[in-house]
């Protein structure tokens, strides 16, 4: 928890200027208090009495993020640890997403996101087109961004090392194989990193949030139903409009559908 807590007070650091109702101490305060509540959750053998201490650690975890403007992988970790442990599946997935966007190379969220994926009820198989895709690109979307940096930043350095050679050496060998390997393996890491942060500002996804919704062709209750059964909670989906009080989302299968605002969240 010391580790925790050191990580929090240098993320605190960095995102000086941007709290809205909450000083620094208070910020502090209120993250080592739920930090503690959490733990003494975790330790407790009475299933009301760790209920009870997970929601006072899921309370001051939010109002640090809504009433601090704070917004670190951390706290939204920290976060979907407690909602995962009240088994509210949902609102754990919707933090572990958030928190992956903020840090993509941290493997403990990955497997916790994972592992409550598999918790939900309705679990969705990707399109085969995305599965092709990810198979062809797999460090697309394999690597986090940290890895890209640095595999690209690998290659760019031997292409040119390779240059700085061919240039003072005459007579050493072109190895031509080397330097077009080199660049282009460092190209395609710098157009994935690329892609990728162009999809986080113009792409929204969400988690749908109650316990179950009634997805519709259509923007109003009129409209038919798009599926059989009713989409359930901890569903991920893709939004791809916006429009009064309903939200026209994609759904990893490739489907899409309406469904009203207020029965998700926004990653």
């Amino acid at each position: 928890m010391n580790k925790a807590f050191f990580t929090f007070l240098v993320l605190l650091l960095l995102t000086n200027g941007i709290f809205a109702a909450m000083s620094h101490d208070e910020a502090l305060l209120v993250f080592s208090q739920a930090n503690e509540d959490f733990s003494q959750a975790n330790k407790t053998t009475n299933p009301n009495d760790s209920q009870k201490l997970y929601e006072q650690a899921i309370l001051g975890y939010e109002k640090i993020i809504d009433q601090g403007g704070i917004k670190n992988a951390k706290l939204y970790y920290n976060l979907g640890n407690a909602y995962l442990l009240k088994d509210n599946i949902a609102k754990a997935i919707l933090n572990y997403r958030r928190a992956q966007t903020l840090d993509s190379s941290n493997p403990d969220i990955y497997k916790n996101l994972n592992f409550t994926r598999n918790r939900r009820v309705d679990n969705i198989p990707i399109s085969v087109e995305k599965k092709v895709m990810e198979r062809l690109f797999f460090w697309h979307y394999d690597f986090s961004i940290k890895t890209k940096f640095i595999i690209g930043g690998i290659f760019f350095a031997c292409f040119c090392l390779w240059l700085v050679l061919r240039i003072w050496l005459a007579k050493w060998p072109a190895g031509m194989a080397v330097c077009i390997i080199s660049i282009v393996l460092a190209l395609s890491m710098a157009s994935s990193i690329f892609i990728e942060y162009h999809g986080q500002s113009v792409k929204r996804s969400g988690v749908i949030t109650i316990e179950k919704v009634i997805a519709r062709q259509g923007d109003g209750d009129n409209y038919p139903q798009s599926f059989d059964e009713p989409l359930h909670a901890g569903l991920e989906f893709d939004l791809l409009e916006q429009r009064s009080g309903w939200l026209h989302i994609r759904l990893s299968n490739g489907h899409d559908a309406w469904i009203p605002e207020q029965s998700a969240e926004l990653i």
